[in-house]
């Protein structure tokens, strides 16, 4: 088994329409504004930016994200990690009842130094620090969606 390599998947409940989650999370320069451990986006061009991420363990993770696939239609929205990690992403936005279902996948493997040092022992903690982050992040989008829809 290789202790640095991830497959994480993570499915968001959301209180709005497809098309409407789909506009929030193809802005990834506007994670910050709703997602706390997304601490930082710079966007260098159309489709690549770097992402500076911290969640409840106390180290930055900092990658480029380049955008492969995007698909509104599909609700598709793919990239590909380099830096910190090394992979790709993917969100599937579909209709559910009166929202949307958010599926996030990623496989990454951890190049960070510290995190391959600790790979093994600190696996668990890892993980655990990633399932915390993406349950800040939906709640951070449900939140986000629902002033949105008040605001109009």
């Amino acid at each position: 088994m290789d202790w640095t390599h991830y497959r994480f998947r993570s499915l968001w409940s959301l209180p709005a329409p497809p098309d409407a989650v789909y506009d929030v999370l193809q802005r990834p320069e506007d994670y910050p504004r709703w997602w706390p451990q997304v601490r930082e986006v710079t966007r260098l061009d159309d489709t690549t930016g770097t992402v500076r991420i911290r969640s409840f363990l106390p180290y930055d993770m900092i990658f480029t994200a380049r955008g492969i696939r995007r698909d509104p239609v599909a609700g598709i929205l793919e990239i590909a990690l380099s830096g910190d990690i090394e992979g790709s992403a993917r969100w599937a936005v579909t209709p559910r009842g009166t929202g949307s279902l958010a599926r996030y996948d990623q496989v990454v493997d951890v190049t960070k130094p510290l995190l391959r040092r600790f790979a093994v022992p600190g696996r668990p903690l890892f993980r655990a620090n990633h399932r915390l982050m993406m349950r800040a992040g939906r709640r951070g989008l449900a939140r986000h969606l629902e002033h949105g829809r008040q605001a109009v």
